[in-house]
């Protein structure tokens, strides 16, 4: 720019011409410059805040798989293991529950994000496995003739299908029509509790292949939104599911 202007300032043969079209050149390329750069930034960013959201998501899933029904503080569904499942000398407790917004979960997974303000994450889970598909009995066994496995949803929206129609903040799960959750039907967003194995009293046990599904979210307000002409809040959004392990 400096020598742009050193060069209308000098009156030497058509320099003025020159320097007039440089002038011209350059207020037409520079705009078309900056939005290219803030472009990248911005999709860069975006990017980096979807792994950020991933990785979140997925240390959150890790985290309820292996905090199953057996583990002394278990991270639950909207639904309870029947009595019948459980050790006959442990006890069960809705420790890390959806009613109470998940609390230990949800500390894992805004522990594990970098650039993003922890308190602006927001997440829910859903729990999913093999249901009768006439009487909506939950937690079935793999092997039990006539049953399939059903996907959970979060807001009656299949995460893992769609998590584009999911809201930020993340939805609340819908608990079963039964207040009972040891004995409620699979009529909510869960189809299954947080049950991985039940042993048996030969000492034989029965795996369960349920899995937990983890969404979490963040709203993002981009900079120079219009400049680049992108909304001016974005919703990043991510999906993890994992199978539940039983803790020993």
């Amino acid at each position: 720019m400096w020598r742009l202007m050193t060069l209308c300032n000098t009156n030497v043969g058509h320099r003025p011409r020159l320097c007039g079209q440089a002038l011209a050149e350059f207020a037409l390329v520079f705009p078309m410059f900056l939005l290219v750069l803030f472009s990248i930034l911005s999709f860069g960013l975006y990017v980096f805040f979807n792994q950020e959201l991933a990785n979140a998501a997925r240390e959150a899933a890790r985290y309820a798989a292996v905090h199953s029904s057996t583990a002394q503080c278990p991270t639950v569904s909207q639904l309870d293991p029947r009595s019948d499942m459980l050790p006959a000398t442990g006890s069960y407790s809705r420790c890390d529950a959806p009613e109470a917004g998940w609390p230990k979960m949800t500390a894992v997974a805004r522990a594990n994000v970098w650039g993003i303000s922890p308190s602006q994450v927001s997440l829910s889970a859903c729990w999913s496995g093999y249901v009768d598909p006439v009487t909506r009995q939950r937690d079935e066994s793999a092997t039990t003739p006539g049953v399939t496995f059903a996907d959970c949803t979060i807001g009656l929206v299949n995460p893992q299908d769609d998590p584009a129609s999911l809201t930020c903040p993340a939805p609340v799960t819908q608990a079963p029509t039964d207040a009972n959750r040891e004995t409620a039907v699979a009529n909510g967003d869960d189809t299954a509790s947080n049950v991985a194995v039940v042993a048996g009293s030969t000492g034989t046990a029965t795996h369960y292949p349920t899995t937990v599904t983890v969404y979490t979210c963040f709203n993002w307000r981009p900079p120079m939104a219009g400049f680049v002409l992108i909304p001016s809040q974005v919703t990043v959004r991510a999906v993890v599911t994992e199978v539940l392990q039983r803790q020993q």
